[in-house]
């Protein structure tokens, strides 16, 4: 009888041996996943000043897994706060016409997008010169000007958008200044959400 008792103790101590070592085995299957990269959508959206438009945030991570929603447990920052604002929780708000980066953070991993803000109550835009030649190197400067449904007309220059149809020949930069790369010709234009100037004709000689 002792050696019966005395066996179920040995047994008893081994299966606790067992159970511990199973246990520190598993515990590398139970680690979280580790944070890759984050996305923030929409992508390159525009909003209207004094409007808000809502921010997500995606987290992929190490594992493989399904993205997941993390717009509410990352850290949100805005480039410029007079251009829009951006809440704790994502929601970015319209201040004045223009671009930012508005960014979503955890630890060290981020992800950003540019936010377009637009004019509330802008009907046209003329952009001057309506067309122009010159030569390879120069440096022309752009001018927009925006019409309203209410007050005056304002040079909105800084504010809207710029883009060159033709980069090879000539690329713009966001204050309307043309920098000239070969012989060609390029449509030169400006919006501002959804309102686009007149076209502005190019020629590179």
């Amino acid at each position: 009888m002792p050696s019966m008792k005395r066996k179920l103790q040995v047994l008893a101590a081994l299966f606790t041996l067992l159970l511990l070592a199973v246990a520190v085995g598993c515990t590398g299957f139970f680690v979280n996943p580790t944070l890759t990269t984050i996305t923030v959508t929409p992508a390159t959206p525009s909003v209207v000043e004094n409007s808000t438009l809502q921010m997500i945030a995606t987290g992929s991570y190490d594992d493989n897994s399904t993205p997941k929603d993390i717009t509410g447990s990352v850290t949100w920052t805005t480039a410029d706060n007079t251009i829009a604002t951006v809440s704790t929780g994502g929601l970015v708000k319209g201040v004045s016409a223009g671009s930012t980066s508005i960014t979503a953070s955890s630890a060290n991993i981020s992800g950003s997008t540019t936010v377009s803000v637009t004019f509330a109550n802008l009907v046209t835009i003329t952009i001057s010169p309506s067309s122009q030649s010159v030569t390879v190197g120069s440096s022309p400067q752009y001018t927009a000007m925006g019409h309203f449904t209410s007050g005056p007309d304002q040079v909105i220059t800084d504010a809207v958008t710029w883009s060159s149809s033709n980069t090879a020949v000539a690329t713009i930069d966001n204050t309307g200044l043309v920098s000239t790369l070969t012989t060609g010709t390029t449509t030169i234009t400006a919006t501002s959400g959804t309102v686009t100037s007149n076209s502005s004709t190019l020629t590179v000689q």
